[in-house]
């Protein structure tokens, strides 16, 4: 018997090492992986240069507290900086903590405008993390379930409706920020309209409110780009990071920039852990290698063949509503709940996920290659045909 707490309904199988895009379980079957640990393996399993970085790192320094100054730490917010835009970082260890970071910034901000009663807009279907706070700004009414009270402070409003939160703010005076994700993850690869993300940040300047940029599950180059808020063509105030920027090591950011930024001041935010030396170092590895190896443009390139394969194999299946996504971000949207599917690709020796109860979620590795495409949709399409009954 586990002593572990029975949080998750675990699959049955245990991985002992992978190597690239292929992983390994303790009976020695090799699996494609098509979710990357949802979103975070962003350089694949075991890359040479990341783990002789982590290992260097670890000889010299793992810990030494925000209470010193970290190199590495502020070599990473520079980094962040000049790719974001945007001007300074908070490190913390997850993105509910990067998320926490960006509710408080923006009461902060609300409460120094005179607001007593500072106020987020937040989006249905979201997820924002499991602390309190991030619960609370989350849509899904399932995983707040069994938690209440839940804590004050939001107004949800359906995403891609610009008309809610302009009705919103004629009658809620308390209204700081808007906070949202450029594609849902958890609530099942929603994309919106670039006009509505540009019609957000039309909003929140004419109001003089925040506008936070979840991209914990899309940002880091997942969708082809940097950041989600770069395809949308916006610049937030605010902006949290986790999942991929360490390609595995926990690491979480939250940038700040324009209206948010020179907020915090010593006293007000901190992470004993946040952006020690190992974390960062993993951060930097993983930025350099997507830089020098052009994973960008292999998100976009690998994620738009795939949609395409599935475009093709899934042509006139009945049952099969949408093939969606940005870069390496996908959903399959089906027209019944197919959670089934996971453990099916699992005995073909593929990882995928199904999140929403109806969309197959694929987040692969950016080092995916064009054969990996091709594997990933001649091993799945199958099971998603037989599942439908086609």
């Amino acid at each position: 018997m586990s002593h572990v707490m029975n949080t998750y309904a675990r699959l049955p199988v245990t991985f002992s090492h992978g190597k690239g895009c292929r992983i390994t379980d303790t009976e020695g079957k090799e699996y494609l992986d098509a979710l990357s640990g949802i979103a975070v393996s962003t350089l694949g399993h075991a890359h040479p240069r990341l783990v002789e970085a982590i290992a260097a790192q670890a000889g010299r320094m793992l810990h030494t507290s925000n209470l010193y100054r970290i190199r590495e730490q502020e070599q990473l917010a520079d980094k962040l900086a000049g790719l974001s835009g945007l001007q300074e970082v908070f490190f913390g260890n997850s993105g509910a903590e990067a998320n926490e970071a960006a509710i408080k910034l923006a009461r902060f901000y609300g409460h120094k405008k005179g607001i007593e009663l500072p106020t987020i807009i937040v989006m249905e279907k979201s997820f924002h993390g499991r602390t309190m706070a991030t619960l609370s700004a989350t849509g899904n009414y399932k995983v707040q379930a069994g938690f209440e009270p839940l804590v004050a402070g939001f107004v949800r409003v359906p995403y891609g409706d610009l008309e809610a939160i302009r009705a919103v703010a004629e009658h809620n005076h308390h209204i700081v920020a808007v906070m949202l994700e450029v594609i849902q993850g958890e609530g099942g690869i929603h994309l919106a309209d670039p006009a509505y993300y540009q019609g957000v940040r039309e909003i929140c300047d004419a109001h003089e409110w925040l506008m936070i940029c979840d991209e914990v599950q899309c940002g880091m180059g997942r969708t082809g780009k940097w950041f989600g808020f770069q395809q949308a063509g916006v610049q937030p105030d605010v902006a949290t990071l986790a999942k991929g920027l360490g390609s595995g090591v926990p690491i979480g950011a939250c940038l700040a920039g324009g209206r948010a930024a020179g907020l915090f001041g010593p006293g007000n935010h901190g992470s004993t852990f946040g952006g020690n030396p190992l974390a960062c170092t993993a951060a930097l590895t993983t930025i350099d290698v997507m830089e020098q190896d052009g994973l960008l443009a292999n998100a976009a390139t690998v994620g738009a063949l795939i949609r395409q394969l599935f475009g093709e194999a899934l042509a006139g299946v009945a049952g099969v509503v949408d093939i969606r996504g940005h870069g390496l971000m996908i959903g399959i949207e089906l027209d019944r709940p197919c959670g089934a599917l996971v453990g099916k690709a699992l005995e073909a020796g593929l990882l995928i996920n199904v999140t929403g109860d109806k969309i197959i979620r694929l987040l692969p590795p950016l080092i995916f290659s064009e054969n990996d495409a091709r594997e990933l949709v001649d091993r799945s399409a199958p099971l998603i045909k037989e599942f439908l009954g086609a």
